[in-house]
């Protein structure tokens, strides 16, 4: 107990530090997640996509990021172990922050797509096996995940394949590729418009303390996608377009509709991103601030004290300005060629996959979902127009994620250790 009464106030604003810079690595690397294939399919320059997902990204953290987090992050470690020894769970946090934070730096300067969920976890493991050993390790919830970097890619890619094709066949391969899209796009929009609510709903709503049951989500996520759909009918049949033109321009005109189309599905899912992913940044600070004030009792559920949720979503926001380029860029350039209907339905089936896990409790990574989709959409046009150089690289980064941040974990937990006297 002796170093949460003398350095208390000190632990509390190391931890806010490191939890600062593990959002700023959440920002430069992860919101390319939302942001990618809109730019990469140029319905958005870099700059209105930093601008877009600033405002989103920081509304989802801020108005949904949680207003009680749980201490221990996903539940993979065991915090029983600790209640003797409450300075191993403090120091261990704040090591797992800066391990995490440092990694994805580095990778968003490689513009590298990495989990920023997998990250935190990594390290979290890393410190609890030299603080209390293995048996403090839910190595389920661990072998979980890694079934996961299979499971959740083919899954988002499979459904964008499908959409893609889908699209191809009603649209883009017909005689008449115009008349078809004003057929067809608003079933498009309809079912975005679903899946998008779906993820709000169960994402985002659910931080605010709005839970809704099963029956009625689904119902309002219903008659979202309906009143889309109908909004896009009009929108659509009102466009100046002309059916004689000759048929590249045509697809253009299409495109041009699929291109507002996956700017609406980047702003929900940079809104669902920035409820979800901030816990990985503000989840072990919230362990921290808890322990301290409560004098070393652990509590299982830590009231968020009020300044937590707005730094998340400050360095979130900062990460993303200053160093979010690199790895929009890699997503939407770097893997295949983008057109808007392409990065649309990479986008659609991505969250998808979210819902679909979220439903279904599968550990996920939105990175690792958005990959597996833009990678989709690439194999139905063929394995030639994958950059199988940039797959490879992901692949690697992704494979090398958890160990990476349980050794830097492991390494910044014993200098923290030998600092304090623990």
């Amino acid at each position: 107990m002796d170093i949460i009464a003398s350095h208390g106030s000190m632990l509390v604003l190391i931890a806010a530090a490191v939890g600062f810079f593990m959002a700023y690595g959440i920002g430069a690397n992860d919101v390319a997640n939302a942001m990618g294939t809109s730019v990469g399919s140029k319905a958005l320059t870099i700059k209105q996509a930093i601008i877009i997902a600033m405002i989103f990204e920081f509304a989802g953290a801020y108005l949904a990021g949680g207003e009680v987090t749980s201490t221990i992050r996903k539940g993979i470690i065991d915090a029983t172990p600790f209640a003797e020894i409450p300075e191993l769970m403090i120091l261990g946090m704040i090591s797992a922050l800066f391990a995490a934070g440092t990694w994805l730096l580095l990778a968003s300067v490689l513009g590298w797509p990495v989990s920023t969920t997998h990250s935190i976890i990594g390290a979290i493991i890393g410190f609890a096996l030299v603080a209390v050993g293995s048996e403090a390790i839910q190595w389920g919830k661990v072998a979980g995940i890694v079934g996961s970097w299979v499971v959740t890619p083919a899954i988002s890619g499979f459904i964008a394949y499908l959409i893609f094709m889908s699209a191809q066949k009603l649209i883009f391969d017909t005689d008449k590729p115009l008349s078809n899209a004003k057929r067809f796009v608003p079933f498009y929009m309809g079912l975005a418009g679903f899946v998008m609510s779906l993820v709000t709903i169960k994402k985002g709503l659910k931080h605010i303390g709005i839970n809704l049951g099963t029956f009625e989500g689904y119902a309002l996520a219903v008659g979202i996608a309906v009143i889309i759909g109908l909004i896009g009918k009009v929108v659509i049949a009102r466009m100046k377009m002309d059916p004689n033109a000759d048929k590249q321009m045509q697809f253009n005109n299409v495109e041009k509709v699929f291109a507002v189309l996956m700017v609406l599905t980047a702003c929900c899912m940079a809104f669902a991103h920035g409820s979800n992913d901030v816990a990985n940044a503000i989840g072990p600070l919230a362990a921290v601030v808890n322990i301290v004030e409560n004098n070393g009792e652990m509590a299982k559920k830590a009231a968020l004290a009020w300044w937590i949720l707005p730094l998340g979503g400050l360095g979130i926001v900062v990460g993303l300005a200053v160093l979010g380029k690199k790895v929009i860029k890699t997503i939407g350039e770097g893997i295949t060629h983008l057109t808007p209907s392409r990065g649309f339905a990479a986008e659609l089936a991505a969250a998808s996959t979210v819902v679909i896990a979220s439903g279904t409790g599968l550990p996920i990574s939105t990175t690792q979902t958005l990959v597996g989709a833009v990678l989709g959409v690439g194999m139905a046009r063929g394995i030639a127009a994958l950059n199988m150089g940039v797959i490879r690289n992901i692949v690697v980064s992704w494979v090398i994620t958890l160990p990476v941040g349980a050794a830097l974990a492991i390494v910044i937990f014993y200098i923290l250790r030998s600092v304090f006297g623990v």
